[in-house]
């Protein structure tokens, strides 16, 4: 008898273990596979040797931590032998680790920490200020898979409204709430900013600081989330006028994100000249990645972004 399709010959996946493939990260998808088939790290590790492939057990621990991951050829030519050692779909893990990470905290180095929003937000001190308010867990312990965000900017050259579809996974017990940061422009009137919160999410304590332009909301969840549990929150804010037009739109990431999409959409009479996305390691510090942007039919331009570790990603705009 010939041999039987791939497909035939591996196990079934269960429910849990299909969904966590489908949804990501890669991290708790290869914990969840490792748990579902029982199998120790050091037999992985050596299942793994059998078929020419050398993992540390340290690297595979670190692995299914989210604390380092897959980045060197041989590593990932690891992951797609996993696949079969798990028995697992093809390319079930490798397609959630998505184009290899760019700048300074990417490859498998030294695990990535959590960096503080301060790192991320000018001035650090009102970013502290308004988070010593609130007084509770942070949203540290959330994981984005996907967050599609969108921006509008009018015909006056200011952003008009920011509109946020967000997908979050819990990395912990007890998780009831979302920490959205909000930055207007220069000389903006913050407490004309409006909070909205729309889907699976209303509004809690409210913070401003009008000196910075920052507004910190509290978004409530409608559960209490478990471990591996995702949620997903829709959320805006309605800018208020600056006095200068608006130039960029600039998010911060202060923990590894799954994916992110970000759309700006200019009115008809009241379109650049040039568009460029942009990510940078810190506020003011000189881009480490940049790439020219196009204007389609609609007077939008987006990027996406998969596998992030912590930066400054975002898209700058010139009106002459």
């Amino acid at each position: 008898m010939g041999r039987l399709p791939e497909r035939t010959t591996r196990r079934a996946v269960q429910p849990e273990l299909a969904t966590v493939l489908r949804t990501g990260p890669f991290h708790l998808a290869l914990r969840t596979a490792l748990s579902a088939r029982g199998l120790a790290l050091h037999r992985v590790q050596q299942h793994l040797a059998q078929r020419g492939v050398h993992v540390g057990v340290t690297s595979l621990s670190y692995w299914q931590q989210g604390r380092r991951r897959p980045e060197r050829a041989e590593s990932l030519r690891a992951v797609r032998v996993l696949e079969e050692v798990l028995e697992l779909p093809a390319h079930s893990l490798t397609r959630l680790l998505g184009p290899r990470r760019v700048g300074p905290d990417a490859g498998e180095g030294p695990p990535v920490a959590t960096r503080p929003y301060r790192d991320l937000i000018a001035p650090g001190d009102a970013v502290d200020g308004l988070l010593a308010e609130l007084p509770g867990p942070r949203d540290t312990d959330l994981h984005t898979v996907t967050h599609i965000e969108r921006i509008r900017v009018g015909p006056d050259r200011q952003l008009l409204r920011r509109d946020s579809q967000h997908a979050v996974r819990a990395h912990r017990d007890g998780i009831d709430r979302y920490l959205a940061i909000h930055q207007g422009d220069p000389g903006c009137d913050v407490s004309q900013v409006v909070v909205r919160a729309e889907e699976n999410c209303r509004p809690g304590r409210i913070r401003r600081d009008p000196a910075a332009q920052l507004v910190i909301a509290e978004l409530l969840l409608d559960r209490r989330l478990r471990t591996g549990e995702t949620h997903l929150l829709g959320y805006g804010f309605d800018d208020a006028p600056a006095p200068q037009p608006s130039t960029e739109y600039l998010r911060g990431f202060n923990s590894g994100t799954g994916q992110y999409v970000l759309q700006v959409t200019f009115h008809p009479q009241a379109l650049p000249v040039r568009c460029h996305r942009f990510a940078s390691s810190a506020p003011g510090s000189l881009p480490y990645e940049s790439e020219e942007l196009t204007l389609d039919g609609h007077h939008c331009v987006h990027l996406i972004a998969t596998g992030l570790a912590p930066c400054l990603l975002g898209i700058r705009w010139d009106w002459d």
